[in-house]
């Protein structure tokens, strides 16, 4: 399934009720502080896609929702009744697009809270009956307020401000949006056109974006993909394919490879597995595909498993490198390292609400001790790649700018042609001038070891 579910097929859709008594379950899960991939584990397998596809509605226009709710109930609710409560404000929010009609969300959401909680029943009725009638005047008020107006954390909105003073609401706004659904083509296997017309006879439209990168028109479950199952494609976003050329030297157009068949590559923080499955359809190498969480790692096999590749997979914690490391040197070194997820909020729109402001600094702290762990793994001549799917300077530019500074003596030199900030703008530009597309954010750079 996409990360965007298609809505189910309308002859087998549950009611509107179910899905929104699951939907507001799982909002108020990651107002609690849980992920919303979590809260819908615990979805019925039934109704899941459909949860799925409200919460993600819902999460994408909570701060308006919820400045809507506090200017006509001040005092908040319960948090069952104002999740439900904001949840169906979101789905009634005029610039939304509302996939329901009024009368029929308002009904099934006061059904949900009759069967639910029936003494707020009365309240929700009035509240949503209130918004119905005086909505233009209630949007407008609740635009005023930074969440209300950009759907993100105040601190957060502020971060994007400052670190982006020509960009910032231009980039919260793409922060909202629905992502591309982009298929990376197994350069082992077949060709990115070859993909393209082989979707376009299976009836779905696509055209190259990249070397190995076809946009979908329209996003659709992976089982419909042809050569899914047999490891001919596999879907990831057109940014986070940069990662492989980057560390290869593949991301200049006519450039030979810089590592020769062989070589020793670590993949620091490798789960799930797109980036380390990557550098395996592109060369010849002996990947040690490590993560600090040995479950995340069955992923990362099962992804090795269907693209029919091989790495060696180890569990242990990149910044003690002495508990896993044999000794021998690396050519290379992949570090997409922990962070706060900024880049990728259109894709996982509950991060944007989970996150803390003190989370960016303990964040960087945390890369900061991986660079500094890994880099005396590199061998001289080695290449070393940072990436992150944020667009926080603080785990980007900032982050890479200190590591010079205090590796100074090792004189690290950041490569030209280094991407630094993608940030999910059209004006970012693909890898290749075939097409264009939006990527996520991501910060990328590439240090080559003396």
């Amino acid at each position: 399934m996409s990360l965007a579910a298609p809505p189910a097929n309308p002859a087998f859709a549950p009611p509107l009720s179910a899905l929104l008594d699951q939907a507001s379950d799982a909002v108020a899960a990651v107002r609690a502080g849980r992920s919303l991939t979590d809260a819908l584990g615990r979805c019925p397998p039934a109704l899941r896609a459909g949860t799925q596809a409200l919460a993600f509605h819902v999460l994408r226009w909570w701060g308006s929702a919820s400045a809507a709710r506090a200017l006509m109930a001040p005092k908040a609710p319960p948090p069952n009744v104002d999740a439900l409560l904001v949840s169906a404000l979101a789905l009634l929010w005029p610039a939304s697009d509302p996939p329901y009609a009024e009368h029929t969300l308002v009904d099934q959401a006061v059904a949900t809270a009759r069967r639910r909680m029936p003494a707020a029943a009365n309240f929700v009725n009035a509240v949503l009956r209130r918004f119905l009638r005086e909505r233009d005047t209630l949007v407008a008020a609740a635009m005023h307020a930074p969440e209300g107006a950009f759907n993100h954390p105040a601190w957060w909105i502020e971060r994007v401000r400052q670190d982006w003073p020509a960009q910032w609401t231009v980039l919260l706004g793409a922060a909202n949006r629905h992502p591309p659904m982009v298929l990376r083509v197994n350069a082992r296997r077949m060709t990115a056109a070859a993909c393209a017309q082989r979707l376009a006879e299976h009836g779905h439209a696509a055209r190259v974006v990249g070397p190995q990168a076809v946009l979908l028109a329209q996003p659709c479950p992976v089982s419909e993909l042809p050569g899914f199952a047999e490891g001919e494609v596999s879907v990831q976003d057109l940014h986070a394919q940069r990662a492989a050329p980057l560390l290869l030297g593949l991301d200049q157009a006519g450039a030979q490879p810089a590592l020769p068949a062989g070589a020793r590559v670590l993949d620091a923080c490798a789960a799930p597995g797109g980036k380390t499955a990557h550098l395996l359809e592109l060369a010849d190498l002996d990947v040690l595909a490590l993560d600090s969480d040995p479950q995340r790692l069955h992923r990362v096999q099962d992804t090795l498993h269907r693209l029919r590749l091989q790495a060696r997979l180890q569990a242990g914690d990149g910044r003690r490198p002495q508990d896993w490391w044999d000794g021998r040197p690396f050519d290379a070194i992949l570090l997409d390292a922990p962070c706060t997820a900024s880049g990728i909020v259109r894709r996982h729109p509950d991060v944007r609400w989970l996150r803390r402001p003190d989370d960016v600094a303990a964040l960087a702290r945390t890369q900061a001790e991986l660079l500094d762990a890994l880099w005396p793994l590199l061998a001289p001549g080695g290449r070393l790649l940072y990436a992150t799917c944020s667009i926080f300077q603080a785990e980007g530019r900032q982050q890479i700018d200190a590591f010079l500074q205090r590796h100074s003596a090792d004189k690290p030199l950041l490569d030209a042609h280094s991407p630094g900030h993608l940030l999910g703008l059209p004006d970012n530009g693909p890898p290749a001038p075939t097409a264009s597309a939006e990527g996520d954010g991501f910060f990328y750079a590439l240090i080559h070891k003396p």
